[in-house]
């Protein structure tokens, strides 16, 4: 690299304000938002984000569920995966520069590391004036914030060809540790005359409809597979601008799955439509987060205070009639996470009642209790707890996250339950029940086909959907 080169962030006083205390306080409204929107949860050991780059003023609360989460890990360095919307040559470029400033101070570029990577053939150096773009730079004012003392590697992702990328993410992979972290800077459907696409009309139903479209992008990146993200896109005709950089992310994160595996959490998601309230020209963001499986366990006084939050509302219950969740005592925040869970109920070593919420839309602590009730008292396979009944077992199951995955070699019996969609027919068991019944995988897949109701020739239908899950199980 030459001699010492700093670079004047040029979208300060356009994309965000240049005054340094107009622009403070617009990032302590966009994050006091953001945690008003998800809650103060935060998942620890985060690997890698994809986080939106709009003007601060429009994507600034879905980044910073992002950046909320980088505070607390204080990374030693950060790698940043842009692109630039202007086009740039097809390769992996990093610009040639020291640090760069913005109104709120200076990050120092990672010299060492970007000389290690351009040592490689995937990497070149490229003046900063050809490759500037705010799909980098809108991101360094959060970073200004969060992680004033980390290193920065900005990293300029163009097309590339899919073994290029496998040997860009070998580089990367070999990177990670404790204190790196990944980002891949990308907003995603681009709605609108403007854009050039309108797939649908901006009619009553559109938020949904591009609710739905980002949805299958994101279920496909949590594949962590960037073949079926990019066909997906391909598929879709979606319009979403960082796909190189995604691609490289997933396919890095495939690699480090091999220690423990990495699942996708959305953190936040939101339509400048819904901003502004005009969808006619909406653009759509979303913070996505990855952490391996160990980051969603629960430690024992969690564990201990869910189990016990189900055995009082059922004795509730029992006791009154009333049908009342009764809210975990003590515990850690981590309870205060969205996330889906099932109840089972046993008497005498037999099921008696099994409920679960997929979707995570409330908290555990939330959630645990009303399955409990659901499970005493809506399974339609067996009648309703009684209030003298006795001999109960409650057993709760904390799920991951959903992962797609492409067919059912991906599958590993007795540590994964499986979801089975195709069309209207779904079905969904726990990979406690593989443990349970001394199946194999196929024995599972016959068993998921049968509670969707359909023929085990539904996994030969390209319109059928898998999904694997772990889950803690708590008894």
């Amino acid at each position: 690299m030459p001699a010492a080169i700093s670079h004047d962030s040029p979208y300060a006083g356009s994309w965000y304000p240049d005054d340094p205390s107009e622009l403070r306080d617009l990032l302590d409204r966009v994050f006091a938002d953001s945690r008003q929107r998800t809650g103060p949860y935060l998942m620890p050991g985060a690997l890698a984000f994809v986080v939106p780059h709009a003007g601060i003023v429009y994507s600034g609360v879905v980044a910073a569920a992002v950046y909320r989460h980088i505070e607390p890990m204080a990374p030693r360095r950060i790698i940043l995966l842009g692109f630039c919307h202007r086009g740039a040559p097809p390769g992996l470029w990093i610009p040639r520069i020291e640090a760069i400033r913005t109104p709120l101070g200076e990050i120092l570029i990672d010299r060492e590391l970007a000389v290690h990577l351009v040592n490689r053939p995937e990497f070149g150096f490229l003046p900063e004036a050809s490759l500037c773009d705010h799909s980098v730079e809108i991101q360094l004012p959060f970073l200004n914030r969060v992680a004033p003392a980390s290193l920065l590697l900005p990293i300029y992702v163009g097309h590339v060809d899919p073994a290029v990328r496998q040997q860009a993410a070998h580089a990367l992979a070999e990177l990670m540790d404790s204190r790196t972290v990944i980002l891949a800077s990308s907003d995603f459907t681009h709605y609108g005359r403007s854009f050039h696409y309108e797939p649908f009309p901006a009619d009553a139903w559109i938020a949904d409809r591009l609710r739905d479209l980002d949805e299958s992008l994101m279920e496909a990146a949590g594949s962590l597979r960037p073949e079926l993200f990019l066909e997906t896109l391909r598929t879709t005709g979606a319009t979403l601008c960082g796909y190189e950089p995604i691609s490289l992310l997933l396919a890095t994160l495939r690699l480090l799955e091999r220690d423990d595996e990495i699942f996708q959490e959305t953190l936040d998601y939101q339509t400048s439509g819904e901003i502004t309230g005009d969808f006619r020209h909406s653009v759509s963001y979303a913070a996505l987060g990855y952490f391996p499986y160990s980051a969603f366990l629960l430690g024992p006084e969690d564990q201990a205070a869910l189990l016990e939050s189900a055995r009082r509302t059922l004795a509730h219950y029992q006791r009154t009639g009333e049908r009342r969740p009764i809210l975990p005592e003590g515990g850690t925040p981590a309870l205060q996470r969205r996330a889906a869970a099932f109840v089972t109920l046993h008497k005498d070593g037999q099921l008696r009642g099994c409920v679960g919420r997929r979707a995570a839309l409330e908290p555990l602590a939330r959630t645990v209790p009303e399955m409990t009730l659901a499970a005493a008292l809506d399974d339609t396979r067996f009648p309703p707890v009684a209030p003298d009944e006795t001999g109960l077992d409650i057993e709760i199951s904390v799920l991951s996250p959903f992962k797609r995955i492409p067919d059912r070699s991906a599958f590993r019996v007795n540590e994964h339950g499986a979801l089975l969609q195709c069309g209207i027919h779904h079905g969904l068991l726990l990979p406690q029940v593989a443990t349970e019944r001394n199946w194999n995988a196929d024995q599972f897949f016959e068993a998921l086909a049968r509670k969707a109701g359909v023929s085990p020739a539904v996994y030969r239908d390209p319109a059928t959907r898998l999904y694997v899950f772990r889950a803690q199980i708590i008894h």
